[in-house]
């Protein structure tokens, strides 16, 4: 154990089980510990350094706005906001945008607009809809929609209605709708720590059809799908659908915390000044960096992500194909889940070797080894995750 580790097991709370790297730099797709080694990051903060880290356009846009000022107050007209808040709405749906500083605040935020909707309209339902195994956040208004007992069950919550539904099964959801009369449903399109499940287009496209028939807002969790991981702007956009409600985090700042919702049409004008608030956010430098990072995006590093991550996909579908020990390959974009057939013990293996060959990577669900790489993933890169990981896999086989 280095002294970094003593100090932090001494002084910091053990809210995470870390990986035993003290890191000193993170140059684009690699990062480096105090030792010097280098490693292939395919976790990227989960799912925050969507173009790599320290790239010349963040380095430039922290350079220029540290220039002018860091912070000054949500009573003052924000230039680097305001241009980003145009940039979502022009990219997603019709809305206003309300900016805090982290997904778990974009929940929080979700729900108080929602009810702010229903008391401003005199509506009778109540409650929100959300699937099994779902993550919306730690916070105690947001762990009241996390579905995953390990995360919610030591905390108190709020007492507001929650009616949790099978993903992919419309009946069931059909039947919450009718019976329940809820206010909204929220869902992440891809499911991440619950497994990195990607929810059907024609499910999206059929769940859209009954809010509208049954009155109930549609509200996309995209903190993790969103800014282009999937190889959109937002993941609800391959179905071609238009929720009333947008939120967002994670990959927006740039590596600078930073989040909100998107507000569509109904939802745009329900907060009032008092109504919801933050000091901090929308930091002027984490709106900055968040301008960059979509300039970036629609600049064309979107585009090659996607392309970067057919090819990514291609060849552990090659691995899958010839490997008993994978039991499935499921996710969208750089948003990859790798469900192993071995028990929880071989895959945390695999995760720890990998991390001493130079390769991070994420598990999630206890047999799922997750990715989240950066749009920016090379070719070669591609090649050294593929050739480390091959020959683990016939161990696992051979054991």
């Amino acid at each position: 154990m280095t002294d970094w580790q003593k100090l932090d097991e001494q002084y910091v709370m053990k809210t995470y089980n870390r990986l035993p790297i003290v890191v000193e730099k993170a140059i684009g797709n690699k990062m480096y510990d105090t030792n010097g080694n280098e490693y292939l990051d395919l976790f990227t903060g989960l799912a925050v350094n969507i173009i790599g880290h320290s790239h010349p356009k963040i380095l430039q846009a922290i350079k220029k706005q540290s220039e002018n000022f860091l912070h000054i107050s949500n009573v003052f007209y924000n230039k680097p906001a305001i241009e980003l808040a145009k940039k979502l709405v022009d990219n997603s749906i019709k809305g206003k945008v309300f900016f805090v500083n982290s997904g778990a605040e974009a929940t929080e935020s979700a729900v108080k607009v929602l009810h702010k909707f229903k008391i401003n309209n005199n509506i009778e339902r109540e409650g929100i809809v959300v699937l099994k195994k779902s993550f919306h956040g730690r916070t105690l208004g947001a762990l009241k929609l996390t579905r995953q007992p390990n995360v919610y069950q030591d905390f108190p919550v709020p007492n507001y209605p929650v009616y949790e539904v099978e993903p992919e099964n419309i009946a069931a959801l059909e039947a919450i709708f009718a019976k329940e009369k809820p206010l909204a449903i929220i869902m992440e399109p891809v499911l991440g720590s619950g497994g990195v499940k990607p929810l059907s287009v024609d499910y999206l496209q059929k769940v859209e059809q009954l809010c509208r028939q049954y009155e109930v807002l549609l509200g996309m969790d995209e903190i993790q799908t969103g800014v282009g991981r999937t190889g959109n702007l937002f993941a609800y956009q391959h179905a071609n659908i238009t929720p009333d409600l947008i939120l967002f985090a994670k990959g927006i700042g740039g590596g600078l915390p930073l989040g909100g919702i998107i507000a569509g049409e109904k939802l745009q004008d329900m907060f009032k000044p008092g109504d919801h608030g933050t000091t901090f956010a929308p930091s002027p430098l984490s709106a900055a960096l968040g301008n960059a990072v979509i300039d970036e995006l629609l600049a064309g590093q979107m585009e090659k992500g996607k392309s970067q991550a057919q090819k990514l996909w291609n060849e552990i579908q090659t691995l899958k194909d010839k490997n008993p020990s994978i039991k499935e390959l499921r996710g969208k974009g750089m948003m990859i889940g790798i469900v192993m057939n071995l028990e929880a013990a071989a895959v945390s293996k695999i995760q720890k070797t990998l991390l001493d060959k130079g390769i991070m990577v994420d598990v999630t669900q206890q047999t799922i080894i997750r990715l989240l790489p950066p749009l920016t993933l090379t070719d070669e890169e591609i090649k050294f995750f593929i050739d480390t990981f091959s020959p683990l896999l016939e161990e696992v086989a051979n054991v």
